[in-house]
């Protein structure tokens, strides 16, 4: 499958993007030359090879989530610049 110019035009549009004639026909050129790349990979041999996910065998590494207590609350809010009752005081960051 090739990629056309005309492909890579429309392709800018959706994204809003604005590409000149020199950049069309690099990012034309490129995207050409990967699915190049791609229909070689379709012509390797996989039959004895098993599915992975990662090309290393990734563990977690997270600790078990165990429930313990929590700070209490005037604890948590000894820092705070400007608590109000049990909570802290932020700027308001979203007009509605």
């Amino acid at each position: 499958m090739k990629i056309s110019k005309k492909d890579v035009e429309h392709v800018a549009s959706l994204a809003r993007l604005q590409f000149s004639e020199e950049e069309t026909a690099l990012f034309t050129h490129q995207l050409n030359s990967i699915l190049e790349y791609f229909e070689k990979l379709q012509n390797v041999d996989t039959t004895d090879v098993a599915p992975s996910f990662h090309a290393v065998d990734v563990r977690n590494a997270f600790r078990d989530d165990i429930p313990g207590d929590s700070l209490p609350v005037q604890e948590s809010l000894k820092n705070a610049p400007e608590p109000v009752q049990s909570f802290f005081k932020v700027p308001k960051i979203i007009e509605v």
